[in-house]
């Protein structure tokens, strides 16, 4: 019995940890600012609004007087899988949910070369929820030995950023910030027996975590409507830490997961005074990702993950149509840093095509809407794992919000 509850509370800590549908490539998520949404996620080389504290400091050292932008993105992923175990093909499918993280800033120019500026977003996170005892469609393979279903989970990540921006000429300009990260993360589960494949309870886990974390950019103008950016944030390792409680037992355990280093650079150029488009290249060192290491009270689990870095690419077009009204467009092709050999479902990710269309429309000189549609197409993904092989698919739709004033 020790055995199994051990064996259990492992499973259980693993699954919170990649619990993640993620709209990023790997657990992140990159939908920081709905006029970056709607640019594909190219935004580092003009970051002309607040939520440059996210995408580049140095954007910030470029705003004029009072700034402040608050939003949120209304995000519905689905998952299906095809298990490949049976005779016959079974498709299962993840329950239907809408995510909500949010993202608030506020900038405040100190003098014609310092702006200061702060941001609070979640760039990790989400969850999934398979169906109750999902796994009996495939011969019990996955009922018992791992997960028996009626899985549901919640993993967040808050990150507290204050910024600052330093323009050392009108051409050139830096940028620096500092974050306290926190997460949480809570998941139910109900539990088999690993031999009869009965259920024997529900399990729970509630875990915190927090750590720090260091970004920084510039942003260089050499010539009238060029920009160039970079910026890069470095790998934050966060240690979770909670209660495991089990059917059987309830122990204390830890695990780290890495927050990976991501590096941007981008070029935006204004074709006319009505149109610039922006094309941007992320370098994300997933590679960090090599283990997971599971520390309970008498022993220590390590999975290994060997996740690769990758990269997206990103492209976008903002057209101004008139005084009010602003409209975007903008695709992204995000490659998955997850070996075939890893897929799982707790997060069965994959090479994804992002496209996305938005706009801003000014309701006065102060107040204006942003607003951003991406539907995120995730291509099919043949697991080649040894306890549950198949086939997986996905989609999300993601809707971004925001309302911005100017003081």
């Amino acid at each position: 019995m020790r055995n199994l509850s051990i064996h259990l509370i492992g499973t259980i800590v693993l699954s919170v940890l990649i619990v993640c549908t993620a709209l990023g490539a790997g657990y992140q998520l990159n939908e920081q600012g709905s006029r970056a949404i709607g640019m594909g996620g190219a935004f580092v080389a003009r970051a002309s609004d607040p939520s440059a504290v996210y995408y580049n400091p140095a954007g910030l050292a470029f705003q004029k007087g009072i700034n402040v932008l608050g939003g949120v993105s209304f995000i519905m992923p689905s998952t299906k899988f095809t298990g490949s175990l049976t005779q016959k093909p079974v498709e299962t499918t993840t329950k239907s949910q809408v995510f909500t993280p949010i993202n608030v800033y506020g900038t405040y120019q100190i003098n014609d070369d310092i702006v200061v500026g702060m941001g609070i977003y979640n760039p990790f996170g989400l969850g999934t929820e398979w169906p109750d005892l999902w796994g009996q469609d495939l011969n019990n393979i996955y009922v018992g030995s791992q997960q028996t279903g009626g899985l549901k989970s919640d993993l967040q990540m808050w990150y507290f950023n204050p910024s600052i921006g330093y323009k050392i000429n009108d051409q050139l300009s830096f940028g620096l910030g500092v974050s306290y990260v926190y997460g949480s993360a809570k998941i139910s589960q109900r539990v088999g027996h690993p031999g009869t494949h009965a259920i024997i309870g529900t399990s729970t886990l509630d875990g915190t975590g927090s750590g720090f974390n260091v970004n920084f950019g510039g942003l260089y103008k050499p010539i009238e409507g060029l920009s160039i950016g970079f910026s890069y944030r470095i790998k934050t390792d966060i240690e979770f830490s909670g209660d495991f409680i089990t059917p059987t037992s309830t122990m204390a355990g830890k695990a780290t997961l890495p927050m990976p280093g991501n590096f941007y650079v981008g070029v935006a150029y204004e074709l006319t005074p009505e149109l610039c488009v922006e094309a941007d290249l992320q370098y994300i060192q997933w590679s960090a990702y090599d283990k997971l290491a599971i520390k309970l009270p008498t022993v220590t689990s390590t999975q290994t993950k060997d996740w690769n870095d990758n990269i997206a690419l990103r492209g976008g077009a903002e057209y101004k149509l008139n005084q009010d009204l602003t409209l975007r467009g903008g695709l992204a092709l995000d490659l998955t840093p997850q070996p075939p050999s890893k897929a799982e479902p707790m997060l069965p990710d994959a090479d994804r095509l992002d496209i996305s269309v938005g706009g801003t429309y000014r309701i006065n000189e102060k107040l204006y809407i942003d607003a951003a549609y991406n539907a995120i197409l995730f291509m099919e993904r043949d697991a080649k794992t040894s306890a549950l092989p198949g086939i997986y698919n996905g989609i999300a739709h993601v809707v971004g919000v925001n309302i911005g004033y100017t003081f």
